[in-house]
């Protein structure tokens, strides 16, 4: 277990939880697929109160179920957590994003603000050979090819970053976490191999019962999650506001403006 950590019975099983800091502003935050609390606690630097991080399925030391995961079921694990904890605002990066929205399609009015980052998709399933490449390294990982877990991470790093030599070296760091045993192999395959073939939602049209603040932050250039879905759901929630960054890796060409957009946003 990361140090510090406690457990939150989950819907399938117990999930590992840190909460750093205190008082309010509660914000849960949700880490997107590969990740971990500790590649997901620099979107926190801006933002006060608790700031609670879990690991979802198959991630750190939480549950492993056997497949099929679903987006329901990532919402369910969030819902949770922030229950537990009290969160009255969340976070959400990627798949993290997905299970927020799902979350919200579910209980519109469940948290105060909610920030989303790098949506991948809303109600599409998304498909052609970024996903099909992503699946592919699951697979691999699966049969115990380490070179998969590499590969992906720099993949994740934001290719042509203003930090590309320390963008590869946190590749090289999460790759050694998954072939030390840090991060479980099993859980990144079936993570990588099932979700990003989903989409969070099949209809998009809850959302537009959302009415506390979104923030959603997308990057141009980016094939995995395309600005497009950010602007998406910029119309679909009635107050959204969105703000598409220039290429280059969110934390690492634009960590300033990351810090300031969000921990402004949860501050309001």
């Amino acid at each position: 277990m990361t140090p510090g950590t406690r457990w939150v019975e989950g819907p399938a099983g117990p999930l590992e939880v840190l909460t750093a800091g205190r008082g309010e502003p509660g914000t849960v935050f949700a880490h997107g697929v590969g990740a971990d609390i500790g590649s997901t606690r620099p979107f926190a630097s801006g933002v006060r109160g608790a700031r609670t991080f879990f690991h979802f399925r198959g991630h750190g030391a939480s549950v492993l179920p056997d497949l099929p995961w679903s987006y329901a079921d990532l919402a369910a694990e969030l819902r949770a957590v922030a229950d537990h904890v009290a969160a009255s605002r969340a976070v959400g990066i990627s798949m993290g994003a997905g299970a927020v929205l799902r979350l919200l399609a579910e209980t519109p009015d469940r948290f105060e603000r909610v920030v989303l980052v790098l949506p991948a998709t809303v109600d599409q399933p998304r498909r052609g050979h970024g996903v099909d490449e992503l699946q592919r390294l699951g697979r691999r990982l699966a049969e115990g090819d380490d070179a998969a877990a590499l590969e992906f991470f720099e993949s994740d790093a934001g290719a042509g970053s203003a930090a590309a030599a320390a963008a590869r070296d946190w590749a090289r760091d999460m790759a050694a976490e998954v072939t030390g045993g840090r991060l479980r192999r099993a859980g990144l395959a079936r993570a990588l191999t099932t979700m990003p073939g989903q989409a969070p939602l099949a209809d998009p049209e809850p959302l537009r019962q959302v009415r506390r603040p979104v923030l959603v932050l997308g990057q141009d250039g980016d094939a995995v999650h395309p600005a497009y879905v950010a602007r998406h759901l910029g119309e679909l929630l009635p107050r959204a506001t969105v703000h598409v960054l220039p290429p280059g890796g969110l934390l690492w060409a634009h960590r300033d403006e990351v810090r300031r957009l969000v921990g402004g946003f949860l501050s309001g």
